[in-house]
């Protein structure tokens, strides 16, 4: 199974793009997804995290990990956010290769699979071919603000961490715009998976 790299900055619409692939028979694995397996309750992640951090809001009254107030405080103290990537990063990495290569029946005369992750490039992850998806700073905010309970500051610091408009376009070899409406980015979808699915072929 080929692997293709779907990839944009919070709030793009990474989520949407790829039920829209999925509706075509793309079998897809978001590391975001990934991220919160491995710090479920019952996973040794977790209990590794809430002793590390010793805030006692860490945990939520389910004992699912509270990420919002994690991520603000790892962005505080970059020391922070090192020591959380030397843990989990190894942890995201098996489950992920494990989720790609189990892909189901069904999925499997597609030729390949997508991989979402929204530091793809940052990362230097492997990936046969590249998608970015682009949409505007603003509508970033936009997007970010009424699906999270992040502020715009938050967001604004979130994007600084990652590439880009110009330099994420720049290192993909495909890029869909999805500054407009869902008709239309279904239509690019629909287009670049026919011109994979025959690349792979």
């Amino acid at each position: 199974m080929h692997i293709v790299g779907l990839t944009g900055g919070i709030g793009s619409g990474k989520s949407t793009v790829a039920k829209l692939f999925t509706k075509l028979g793309i079998h897809s694995v978001d590391m975001d997804d990934v991220a919160r397996w491995v710090v479920a309750p019952g996973e040794p992640a977790l209990d590794l995290i809430a002793q590390h951090f010793k805030h006692p809001n860490i945990l939520l009254a389910s004992g699912e990990l509270n990420r919002p107030l994690l991520r603000e405080l790892i962005f505080k103290e970059p020391s922070q956010k090192a020591w959380l990537e030397t843990l989990l990063h190894p942890l995201i990495r098996q489950r992920t290769h494990e989720a790609l290569t189990t892909a189901p029946r069904h999925t499997h005369n597609a030729y390949y699979a997508l991989l979402v992750s929204p530091l793809l490039f940052e990362k230097k992850i492997a990936v046969e071919a590249s998608i970015a998806i682009d949409v505007t700073p603003t509508t970033q905010i936009q997007r970010a603000s009424l699906r999270d309970s992040n502020t715009p500051e938050q967001i604004q610091r979130i994007m600084a961490s990652q590439f880009g408009r110009d330099t994420r376009n720049a290192k993909a070899d495909f890029i869909i715009d999805n500054n407009r409406s869902l008709i239309n980015t279904q239509a690019q979808v629909n287009a670049l998976h026919h011109q994979l699915f025959h690349h792979f072929k």
